[in-house]
């Protein structure tokens, strides 16, 4: 069977336990996670093969890293091993009405130092069916937006379904490149995008209309007037009550038609980090396996739901174990 392939750098993840902050902690646990991957590490453990894209140090933390992932189901079969450093972070987990913190510490990684010739995609796309990547990807160095850039023209010329999470995060953005100036050709390449008003706004200049409806709409209708080549626009709508507490829904604009999922309640939060790759990989299930849009949509945010309630990175849940919240059982009922 075809596989659903990613593109992106992994990262280890270093944490306090349960909810200590840095100041106070003598351990740090450790994870390793990356957008992209996440999402090929979600796809595998809902049941579709899966495939990563990436290029970690030649050392035992490369290694490590890789097969930290090969553990979910993901192949790291194209896996370029060079350079000498793993990107880190650094992740607080809040809760209540104190707010999660992050601290990168990912500048000059094996990742960002890759060459694009390493990367042969005419090889690596002969066996894939959707390639997906994030707008984290091009924002490390000029390089990895050049390989990105290749990923998505091959893509194309094999018709393989793209889908890009624009992400803009501003700071990331250091070698000289503006994210503007950069992520439209990339996002034109695109069938499925998830971007949300405040990205589309700083990404393309595009903010709904003042006489708009639905805002999310507005903006969708403007995304696919200035890329053609999408089909859905989606993405996740959250409302946060505390650290603890979130609501979560999903919604799709695909030219015609606008589609919303009921909103999940999601108390408490275990984990968040993640939760969007979440979204993100069951809306690829879910594409790839029901015959709706709504279906799909609603799998992709149940699974997002369900991540809020893992430890790391990657969402760990099944098919079999989305399903139920997918069709409104939220009850949490011991299962024995």
């Amino acid at each position: 069977m075809k596989q659903v392939i990613t593109f992106g750098e992994i990262m280890m993840r270093l944490s306090p336990p349960l909810n200590y902050r840095l100041v106070q902690t003598n351990n740090l646990e450790v994870n390793y996670g990356g957008g992209d991957a996440n999402v090929a590490a979600s796809v595998a453990r809902l049941g579709l093969p899966a495939a990563h894209v990436t290029c970690f140090p030649d050392n035992e933390l490369g290694y490590a890293a890789a097969q930290s992932f090969q553990r979910y189901g993901v192949s790291m079969e194209h896996t370029v091993f060079r350079g000498d450093r793993l990107g880190l972070y650094f992740l607080e987990v809040g809760a209540s009405m104190r707010a999660s913190k992050i601290v990168y510490d990912r500048f000059d990684s094996a990742f960002a130092k890759l060459q694009p010739a390493w990367f042969d995609w005419s090889n690596i796309l002969s066996n894939g069916r959707w390639l997906h990547w994030t707008g984290i990807t091009p924002a490390i160095s000029a390089s990895a937006a050049q390989a990105c850039k290749e990923a998505i023209q091959e893509a194309r010329r094999r018709g393989i379904t793209v889908s890009a999470d624009v992400n803009y995060r501003r700071n990331l953005w250091q070698y000289g490149k503006k994210a503007q100036d950069v992520m439209p050709e990339l996002v034109a390449g695109c069938d499925v995008v998830v971007c949300t008003e405040g990205d589309a706004e700083d990404l393309f200049g595009i903010t709904p209309r003042v006489d708009a409806a639905n805002r999310f709409v507005s903006m969708a209708e403007q995304l696919m007037q200035r890329f053609p080549q999408i089909k859905q626009v989606i993405a996740t709508e959250r409302e946060t009550l505390s650290a603890s507490h979130n609501r979560l829904k999903g919604v799709l604009f695909n030219g015609t038609d606008y589609i919303e999922t009921p909103a999940y309640d999601i108390v408490p939060i275990v984990d968040r980090i993640g939760g969007g790759d979440a979204f993100i990989g069951g809306f690829i299930y879910g594409s790839l396996t029901y015959p709706t849009e709504q279906e799909a949509l609603t799998f992709g945010v149940a699974a997002s739901a369900l991540k809020h309630t893992v430890h790391g990175d990657v969402n760990l849940m099944t098919a079999a174990e989305v399903e139920p919240v997918m069709q409104g059982n939220t009850s949490g009922r011991l299962l024995r």
